[in-house]
């Protein structure tokens, strides 16, 4: 038996929260614009991948399929899969005006329009749920709902009566803030949102940035002693942070087509380097710094698709990067609990970091090769 298949269950487990090569940066947000129009009446338009809501698939689903599948259904169907599809909303989206909900109608204007037609990426219904409905007369708040069948929603709410506009960021099926509908649009809570980019900076690691977590499971899987680990994740984090306020400030910028598949060859690097050696290098931390260099830029991808406010920059920068700090310590964590007992066993680099970071390795190659190939596209 090869020492592959004597890979313990200690090792196994730390590995199990692990994804297939198919999903590196699944997160995405709901960009969902609310305008309140000067006539009373209000148009909603949310940003989400119709062709996959129609046809019940999930987000991630490949594009070209979905669209064959729906150019494949006859007039009736597709005419009952687009009811379903405003039912949905019906039922999974709420504006609220004092606290009840308000009726509205839902269609999808990029349907047969040049938005679908010409699109690079293959669509059929586009990309944009339009809401439209009536402002109660005396409404003196509006609220906005939407369920965990949606990502995390980035809303814009403006009112084109008095020329107030806020921008949030709402977590999975949470409740917007009162927006009122008359008089000054007082100031988002600062501490709401420092909380609300703390958890967004988490959850990109743990449990969605999967190849964060394999780039910290490769340093954590070098070595039994704690040094070489804290030398690795400080040269980590400072690069990341750097890149990430450059990035956030545009003083630096490099296309995702360009970083995703780097970030993935630097998950590869370490991996392999784990299995050739059980000890600090003297270029390891430089190493790292550079690869936490590139790491950063993925991260700011996050925040320049969030669209900070420019009152809130500061604030979302510094509790993004804090959230992300406090999810690679989770990780590490996680890490310690599973085989740390076992660190410094005799077998441990024989049957625990050496098939670990073989798994690694061929994760992170197949997605280097895959992103590679993406980047190639159109």
């Amino acid at each position: 038996m090869t020492w592959i298949g004597r890979l313990p269950v200690t090792a196994a487990a730390m590995l199990a929260f692990l994804p297939s090569a198919a999903s590196a940066h699944p997160l995405t947000f709901t960009d969902t614009t609310v305008v309140l129009q000067r006539n009373g009446t209000f148009r909603a338009d949310l940003v989400v991948d119709l062709d996959a809501l129609a046809l019940g698939a999930p987000q991630s689903a490949d594009d070209a399929e979905l669209a064959a599948a729906l150019r494949g259904l006859s007039p009736a169907e597709l005419e009952l899969a687009l009811d379903r599809l405003r039912r949905m909303f019906q039922r999974r989206v709420r504006l609220r005006f004092d606290g009840d909900p308000a009726a509205f109608d839902v269609s999808f204007p990029d349907h047969g329009a040049p938005a679908a037609t010409e699109s690079a990426i293959p669509t059929v219904l586009g990309l944009t749920a339009r809401l439209t409905g009536a402002v109660p007369a005396g409404a003196a708040e509006l609220e906005f709902f939407a369920s965990r069948a949606f990502a995390e929603v980035n809303l814009t709410i403006r009112d084109d009566r008095r020329g107030v506009t806020r921008q949030t960021l709402l977590e999975r099926g949470a409740r917007s803030d009162p927006f009122p509908l008359s008089g000054p649009d007082a100031p988002p809570d600062a501490w709401s949102a420092a909380g609300r980019y703390l958890r967004l900076g988490f959850v990109h690691i743990l449990p969605r940035g999967m190849d964060h977590i394999l780039f910290v499971l490769g340093l954590f899987l070098l070595g039994a002693r704690l040094r070489p680990l804290v030398w690795q994740v400080s040269a980590f984090t400072v690069a990341h942070a750097v890149t990430l306020s450059l990035a956030i400030f545009e003083v630096v910028s490099l296309p995702a087509r360009v970083v995703e598949p780097l970030i993935a060859l630097s998950i590869v690097y370490v991996a392999v380097e784990n299995v050739l050696t059980d000890r600090l290098t003297p270029w390891r931390p430089a190493t790292v710094f550079l690869f936490g260099l590139l790491h950063g830029l993925g991260f700011a991808g996050v925040l320049r698709e969030l669209g900070l406010p420019p009152e809130e920059r500061w604030l979302g920068l510094l509790t993004f990067n804090a959230g992300i700090e406090l999810g690679q310590l989770a990780v590490i964590g996680i890490a310690l609990a599973a085989v740390g007992w076992c660190r410094r066993r005799a077998w441990y680099r024989r049957r625990v970091a050496i098939p670990a970071s073989a798994v690694i390795a061929a994760i992170g190659l197949l997605w280097t090769l895959e992103r590679a190939a993406g980047a190639g596209g159109p």
